[in-house]
């Protein structure tokens, strides 16, 4: 199957189903990170990523990896984690340059595709509120830990995180998913699947079935979501 080569923002995506098998999920080459673009990428179940100075590479894995309301797990020892956290702050949208910068800086020596282009184009769909952070404050109101990504109707695709405490990012994750499944939330998209986020409850949802999430409208609940500052802790 020939890849396809991206030109003008005009110019549309593929279906997601012309997406390669070897490597998996690879659907075309070039364009540009422009914010229409970009976002018309999630909406159809397709995102960005290569490395720096190389032409961009836009992808849509089979399967995907997501947390669905009933796959998160939250481990006892999260739990009891979780209860010594009560004090923690958890927040939306307060500190989305940091947080997007910090997972650029922690990650970088792995060979993480968040370079300024990179940067740029989220930042540009975060001042459109289609790209959020999630943010997790110790008692002494320091930034240990942080997520960023794209909300598209009922699904949140998380593209980074870090920490800088043990189980930072796993309490973040469990404690933002658990509220905004509450919320009305269908998916939570991590794109390809780990070990890691098979601990935490992922499991590998076939394409097509992501996809049709993907057009599931976003709830007035959910819409109230994102407007929220800060998130509760708690089991």
């Amino acid at each position: 199957m020939q890849l396809t080569q991206l030109g003008a923002v005009e110019d549309g995506f593929p279906a997601p189903d012309c997406a390669l098998n070897d490597p998996n999920g690879l659907l075309a080459i070039g364009g540009d990170l422009q914010p229409q673009r970009l976002f018309e990428a999630y909406q159809n179940g397709i995102f960005p990523w290569y490395q720096a100075g190389e032409p961009i590479l836009w992808w849509s894995p089979d399967p995907r990896a997501v947390f669905t309301p009933d796959s998160l797990h939250i481990s006892r020892s999260m739990r009891r984690h979780t209860v010594k956290c009560q004090h923690y702050r958890l927040t939306l949208n307060q500190a989305f340059p940091r947080v997007v910068d910090l997972c650029r800086k922690i990650h970088r020596h792995q060979g993480v595709w968040i370079h300024p282009e990179m940067v740029l184009a989220y930042t540009r769909l975060y001042q459109q509120q289609r790209a959020c952070s999630v943010e997790l404050w110790n008692e002494q109101q320091q930034l240990v830990a942080g997520m960023y990504g794209v909300r598209v109707a009922s699904c949140f695709s998380a593209e980074s995180m870090f920490h800088l405490e043990t189980n930072a990012s796993k309490l973040l994750l469990q404690q933002f998913a658990v509220q905004f499944f509450k919320a009305g939330g269908r998916l939570l998209d991590g794109q390809i699947m780990n070990p890691h986020l098979a601990r935490l409850g992922a499991i590998e949802m076939p394409r097509n079935s992501f996809l049709e999430h993907l057009n599931t409208a976003e709830s007035e609940s959910l819409r109230a979501f994102w407007q929220l500052k800060t998130l509760s802790i708690g089991i």
